[in-house]
């Protein structure tokens, strides 16, 4: 998402880093970056043992391992999230979905990116499994949910969006 006046100052196969000229209510003009992201789903699986299936895989950016919710970007305007979320699913867990429940869906970080993301429970899961993508290293943690919530409560657990869709996902399951 272009604005009229910004200038691209970094592109990869995720996203775009924007920089533009932006006036404040004062008069002041400052300059101001921006990153423009594709959209992105994050997806809980839970199994028929009422498990959470939890993935390890180390993110370079944190220098560790974390524990995480399946999640990934669009792969493009034609991509439904429905469809991303079931490709994500099986290419980080190795199941496939026949109940996908959206929990929500908003920005993750609308302070300076654009990333929306679309949370998914998924539900009656059979094994169909996809090739992941080339850099990644998954490891899938079945995870009971209550001992997933212990794991957010005691920090184990530092990922933010993984911490919301678990969040979801058990408000979502005690209303059933």
């Amino acid at each position: 998402m272009k604005h009229d006046k910004a200038n691209l100052m970094y592109r990869c196969k995720v996203f775009d880093v924007w920089e533009e000229a932006v006036s404040l209510p004062g008069g002041k003009t400052i300059k101001q970056s921006w990153i423009d992201h594709k959209p992105t789903v994050a997806v809980v699986p839970v199994n028929d043992k009422n498990e959470l299936l939890l993935i390890k895989q180390y993110r370079l950016a944190v220098k560790n391992h974390l524990l995480e919710i399946p999640a990934g970007s669009l792969d493009s305007i034609e991509e439904s999230p429905v469809a991303c979320a079931q490709r994500e699913l099986a290419e980080e867990t190795g199941f496939k979905s026949a109940s996908l429940i959206k929990l929500y869906e908003g920005y993750l970080l609308p302070g300076y990116c654009n990333e929306y993301m679309y949370f998914f429970l998924a539900q009656n899961l059979t094994f169909e499994p996809l090739t992941p993508d080339e850099d990644e290293f998954i490891e899938v943690m079945p995870t009971k949910l209550t001992d997933a919530e212990k794991l957010l409560k005691n920090g184990e657990i530092a990922d933010a969006k993984t911490a919301l869709g678990i969040i979801l996902a058990v408000n979502f399951l005690k209303q059933k």
